[in-house]
Parts: C-alpha cells; sequence; structure tokens
C-alpha cells in the first residue's frame, strides 16, 4: 500500500506489540498516556482526557533544559479499538499557531496491533519535518510501554 502525502501532512505507520485494546488505552487513558508522551528525554507531567465527542484534552511535556509544551485539542470521532480523531494545537512555540487534525487507526492482528498515524496540516514542510523525529520517538516510548502493559495482562 502506498500513500500520496502533500508537504503540509505527516503519515506514521507503528507495530505495536499488544492488542488493540491496549495501543488504543494508551491515547485515551491519562495514566498511560503519562507513561509515554514527549519524545526523548521529556516527561507528560500532566494529562486529562475527557473522552468522547466533543471532549475535550490536555497535556503537557516538559524537559529540564525547554521548560513545559502545553498541548491539547477536542475529540471529533471515538471508534473503540479501531480509530481516534481529535484536533492537535501547542500553546505555544513555532508550531502554535495552526490548529491540526489527527487521525489514528488501530488494526489488531495476532495480538499484535499497526497504529497508524496521520497529522495535518502543518505551516510548511520544515514543521511537519520537525515533528517526525520526535512523534517517532514518542512512538517508541509508546511501544515498549503497551508492550509491557500487555505482558502484564496475560500473566
Amino acid at each position: 500500500m502506498s500513500a500520496t502525502l502533500a508537504d503540509d501532512e505527516l503519515l506514521i505507520s507503528r507495530v505495536v506489540d499488544a492488542p488493540a485494546d491496549i495501543a488504543f488505552s494508551m491515547w485515551t487513558d491519562p495514566e498511560h498516556f503519562r507513561n509515554w508522551m514527549g519524545p526523548g528525554k521529556y516527561e507528560c507531567r500532566h494529562a486529562e482526557m475527557d473522552v468522547r465527542v466533543g471532549g475535550a484534552y490536555r497535556g503537557m511535556i516538559y524537559a529540564d533544559d525547554t521548560g513545559e509544551g502545553w498541548f491539547g485539542g477536542v475529540y471529533r470521532e471515538i471508534v473503540p479499538n479501531e480509530r481516534l480523531v481529535f484536533t492537535w494545537k501547542w500553546d505555544s512555540g513555532p508550531s502554535g499557531e495552526l490548529e491540526s487534525l489527527v487521525t489514528i487507526t488501530f488494526a489488531e492482528h495476532n495480538g499484535r496491533t499497526t497504529m497508524t498515524f496521520h497529522q495535518s496540516p502543518f505551516l510548511n514542510v520544515e514543521r511537519r519535518d520537525s515533528h517526525i523525529g520526535g512523534w517517532t520517538s514518542a512512538f517508541n516510548k509508546l511501544g515498549e510501554y503497551a508492550a509491557k502493559r500487555a505482558k502484564e495482562q496475560t500473566q
């Protein structure tokens, strides 16, 4: 499968060693979200979620050298364990001027889940590309944490 993306779109697909319900909960349970959200050295120090269509979420990632990064949005579509759509907006910074739409699909096969993440629009290619490394790093943390949760669930 291939896709042609516009310059203001980001698409990342990741296989998570966990069933879809666990992968989905990484995005909808504040406790789980805090355990992986943020690239590399960043930690998520705040997460609140009203997971319903029209409900809002708010989060904050932190690193000693950059301080706090607040973000939030509104849930647009929720199909448990299959699809999640929400707006995303940074409170400030170079990407804070624009609200984007995030769509995540979850497809489980043999206890593993393919998580496909799409975000658009971005102000320009540079801003989009700056998010590739950040999301990839955060998804590495998500994958490790989800696999740990899945293992604990089977014990």
